[in-house]
């Protein structure tokens, strides 16, 4: 079954203000954390920055390789991947919403022969043992209450030798969860990840973390410039979203940014080998 928080992570991106807003103001492509070249780089360029920085930390799979996506959205990742290694991918989500239309952009790119998409939780992913060569994960696993499941489903999925690659928002080690309230009040959450966290689970589930690249700047980076367009497109967005939906966006952003600008949230990129 489906942790409480894999429901409600699915009921807030399956509301419409939600996926109205993360395709506009996202581009319908990626809904993770940008690497920013400049401070005004669009949003979706940035994005892309991301998946291509993960496509090289993993490396290309082996011809008909297979790669499994946890917490795929849009697949906008799984797109890139599926074009640019020509392997099969498998892209676990539990919105319907981003599903439907992570299939309709998959049908229009002329890729659905290549990426199938579960409508399933990322702690019980309805796949075979050793199916992957990578797994791969952007900014969802933070949406799990039971995150060592999560990374007992990745060593599971992976054949022997195989890498995960991750990016999550996370609170900086020792940070304690109190001092994180409003940001996990906004996400309905108890805690939040942290770096050593990560590397304790990932023995646990039999694999090593050989790579974490911290870049926090580019959580702050990310979170304002998504702010700054929200507020630049108010008017326009307020047309086809809540004006209350609009406003707790703008507040929740604004926690993340003092989060991650203080040092009590970090952000970067993994990579796991199974043993």
């Amino acid at each position: 079954m489906n942790s409480s928080s894999s429901t409600v992570a699915a009921n807030y991106y399956d509301s419409s203000d939600a996926d109205r807003f993360y395709a506009e103001i996202w581009g319908g492509e990626d809904i993770h954390i940008g690497l920013y070249e400049t401070a005004d780089q669009p949003i979706a360029s940035a994005s892309e920055r991301t998946v291509q920085a993960l496509m090289e930390l993993a490396t290309q799979p082996p011809a008909k390789g297979c790669v499994v996506d946890l917490g795929s959205g849009y697949g906008g990742a799984a797109r890139r991947i599926a074009k640019q290694w020509q392997v099969n991918v498998h892209a676990v989500n539990i919105s319907a919403v981003e599903n439907m239309r992570h299939r309709d952009l998959n049908n229009a790119a002329g890729l659905a022969k290549l990426i199938e998409v579960h409508d399933a939780s990322f702690e019980e992913v309805p796949l075979p043992d050793g199916i992957a060569d990578v797994v791969w994960s952007q900014d969802a696993i933070l949406h799990s209450g039971n995150r060592l499941q999560v990374m007992n489903e990745v060593s599971r999925l992976l054949k022997p030798g195989g890498v995960f690659v991750l990016t999550d928002p996370m609170a900086c080690d020792g940070i304690e969860a109190n001092a994180l309230q409003p940001i996990l009040d906004r996400i309905h959450l108890s805690d939040l990840a942290s770096p050593d966290r990560y590397r304790i689970w990932a023995e646990a589930s039999g694999m090593t973390r050989d790579v974490w690249l911290e870049r926090t700047e580019m959580l702050v980076r990310h979170y304002t410039r998504v702010r700054e367009e929200l507020r630049r497109r108010h008017q326009e967005l307020a047309s086809v979203i809540s004006t209350d939906y609009l406003s707790r966006m703008d507040a929740g952003l604004g926690h993340w940014i003092e989060g991650g600008s203080q040092g009590r949230l970090c952000w970067g990129l993994m990579r796991f080998t199974k043993h």
